[in-house]
């Protein structure tokens, strides 16, 4: 991730369009941040075992011949900087990750919002005589921030259809996790029951800040 990566992801942020991928690409920064912070203290090591603060310069105070001093002092001097780089890149991956759960608990409050269209067209089903659909897996955990959390997956969520995944050919979780696995970075559509009423939702499996493409836990239901 260049300097001006850096920078024009922390602007998205900054105004207000923080995505996954802005996340994905600073865990990038900040891992390769750590291997350059590794690779100077592995100089460091290198020359004698010279550390951060021991002297470099002998009893009588002339300048130590047994290390190369260019080395050790150029070591010492990207280690700082890239501890500072280190901090504030930290700093960008806790706002970030705050700014999408935020955005979540948004769209949270929109799906309460809308359920009461949605129980009317529930009601009105049931007065036709329709059963509800049959769910085959729930929704068991989600990681804040995740690509389930972001696409208002929620736990204890039934989930009655997972892209084409439904009731009548469902057999384990191998399923879903074919489906996932061909449809990274592709919107899948999701129909979960929550609390008796049915919810259509989209959701994008993608790399992110966590494990997995989904960042959520599903256990099949008995059936």
């Amino acid at each position: 991730m260049s300097e001006g990566e850096a920078r024009q992801s922390e602007d998205s942020m900054q105004a207000g369009a923080v995505t996954v991928s802005d996340v994905q690409e600073l865990i990038r920064r900040k891992e390769e941040i750590e291997a350059q912070i590794k690779a100077n203290y592995d100089v460091l090591e290198s020359q004698k075992g010279v550390g951060m603060n021991e002297p470099l310069v002998d009893c009588e105070g002339y300048p130590r011949s047994d290390v190369d001093l260019y080395q050790v002092r150029t070591a010492r001097h990207n280690i700082v900087c890239l501890q500072n780089d280190h901090k504030a890149v930290m700093k960008q991956v806790e706002e970030a990750l705050h700014q999408l759960h935020a955005r979540d608990k948004e769209k949270q409050a929109r799906d309460t919002a809308e359920a009461h269209k949605e129980a009317t067209s529930r009601n009105l089903g049931q007065s036709e005589g329709l059963s509800p659909p049959q769910a085959f897996a729930k929704v068991n955990s989600i990681s804040p921030g995740s690509p389930a959390s972001i696409a208002g997956l929620q736990v204890d969520d039934e989930i009655v259809e997972f892209g084409s995944v439904n009731t009548q050919n469902f057999q384990s979780l191998h399923n879903i996790g074919s489906v996932v696995q061909h449809s990274e970075g592709k919107p899948l559509n999701v129909t979960v029951i929550r609390r008796g009423e049915k919810h259509q939702l989209r959701l994008v499996p993608a790399r992110w800040a966590g494990k997995g493409l989904l960042g959520c836990n599903i256990i099949p239901l008995q059936r």
